[in-house]
């Protein structure tokens, strides 16, 4: 597995190891001008021939040209693609000349590569609603066309970036009988995150040959189980966006004997990027790992664990240190799904802090000295016949929450 950078580490570009990457892929990265500031604000993903491709997108009812463009190319096309163009600094959404901007980027792009328009997707993040030059993009992607190589994989990860702090990437291989295969991925998200998806975007890709109708299935399946279980601050954006592509270069097929260790891959690939999002959440010191278990099916406890994930206090005692057990049988409660309280036993950190639905007892001051790590576990267990179970991620709110999205666009 590859190197994942995390907030607070130093990165460098040397240190990734382009070795992990899938093979038939190049990239490239470059400074268009859409950002305030002079760094790279636009990134191609490049299949050197056509690939099977899959996406999932924002649940939002506002939403982005580039994901409206981008679901329609996947349905013409019929789940193939070659390139994907990714901005950030501009959302390209809620603006009159949104459509414009995103076909005119496609019709570039795909005069460049010398490929139907169908064949180009889309990705924007950065501010909702400001207009953007329909030509910035256009006139910036020769430069970008002409520099792409392996090694460019970081610079992509850099230049989707807004107010993470840190890029997010992660390689993984997948030993088959007929050879390896690769996969590889990036992603960014810091704030307005609460998939159904959230203001994150994620471009994977695998040299890996599969049908687009089976990576659509296999996407739907790992997204749910990664991205579709972080946490923020409880925001879905109107851009949200992960894509996969699947070139083939490596002659291994995903069949039924390949199947569940190249999603056992798969999953790790999304859930490393997804848990990498929430431990760089704006403003975020901790995380949390809430597992929720008794519940009478699975959604029903995914649904308790985002109710606690999501809830302010039980965010804001993270970050104080407070084991204040009883914000997570609160939080639980409003979640509309029915337990009985008097079932319920909570631990914090491996200490049980709640029995029966009371205080249990244990040392508070132990258990604030183990909130004090990077890394926190709750888990909430409904003790009874049911068989449901999920866990979600979520980060602790300090004030540096406030202020960055304060700041935002001042």
């Amino acid at each position: 597995m590859a190197t994942i950078f995390l907030p607070g580490e130093n990165f460098f570009m040397s240190d990734f190891d382009h070795s992990m990457l899938p093979t038939g892929f190049q990239f490239a990265a470059g400074h268009a001008g859409i950002r305030k500031n002079p760094q790279d604000d636009l990134a191609l993903i490049v299949s050197d021939s056509i690939a099977s491709a899959a996406g999932v997108f924002t649940t939002n009812a506002v939403r982005a040209a580039p994901v409206n463009l981008s679901a329609e190319h996947l349905r013409q096309n019929r789940g193939k693609a070659r390139l994907i163009v990714a901005n950030a600094g501009n959302a390209n959404c809620a603006t009159p000349n949104m459509e414009t901007v995103a076909i005119e980027t496609a019709r570039a792009a795909s005069e460049l590569a010398g490929i139907p328009e169908n064949q180009v997707l889309l990705s924007s993040t950065g501010v909702i609603g400001e207009p953007m030059d329909e030509a910035v993009i256009p006139r910036s992607l020769p430069n970008l066309w002409a520099a792409q190589g392996r090694q460019y994989f970081p610079n992509c990860a850099r230049a989707i970036m807004t107010t993470d702090t840190v890029p997010k990437m992660h390689c993984c291989e997948v030993e088959t009988k007929d050879g390896m295969i690769r996969l590889a991925g990036m992603a960014k998200g810091a704030g307005m995150i609460m998939p159904n998806m959230a203001t994150m975007l994620s471009f994977l890709v695998t040299d890996a040959t599969i049908e687009p109708e089976h990576l659509q299935r296999m996407l739907k399946t790992s997204v749910d189980k990664s991205f579709n279980c972080i946490t923020v601050d409880s925001d879905t954006s109107t851009n949200d966006t992960v894509f996969i592509l699947a070139n083939g270069a490596s002659g291994v097929s995903v069949d039924s004997s390949t199947e569940n260790v190249f999603q056992q891959a798969f999953d790790e690939l999304t859930r490393t990027l997804a848990i990498a999002i929430v431990k760089d959440g704006e403003g975020a010191k901790k995380l949390a790992a809430i597992e929720v278990t008794g519940a009478n099916d699975d959604k029903k406890a995914k649904d308790i664990a985002m109710s606690i994930a999501n809830s302010p206090l039980v965010k804001t005692a993270l970050a104080g240190e407070d084991p204040n057990w009883g914000r997570l049988i609160a939080a639980a409660g409003k979640a509309g799904i029915h337990f009985d309280p008097c079932d319920v036993d909570i631990f914090l950190n491996g200490t049980k802090v709640c029995e029966n639905g009371m205080r249990a007892l244990f040392d508070e001051p132990g258990v604030q000295q183990t909130m004090q790590e990077a890394d926190n576990s709750i888990q909430f267990m409904i003790k009874g016949t049911g068989l449901g179970c999920a866990t979600v991620w979520t980060c602790d709110f300090t004030e540096d929450y406030i202020r960055i999205n304060t700041d935002y666009r001042t």
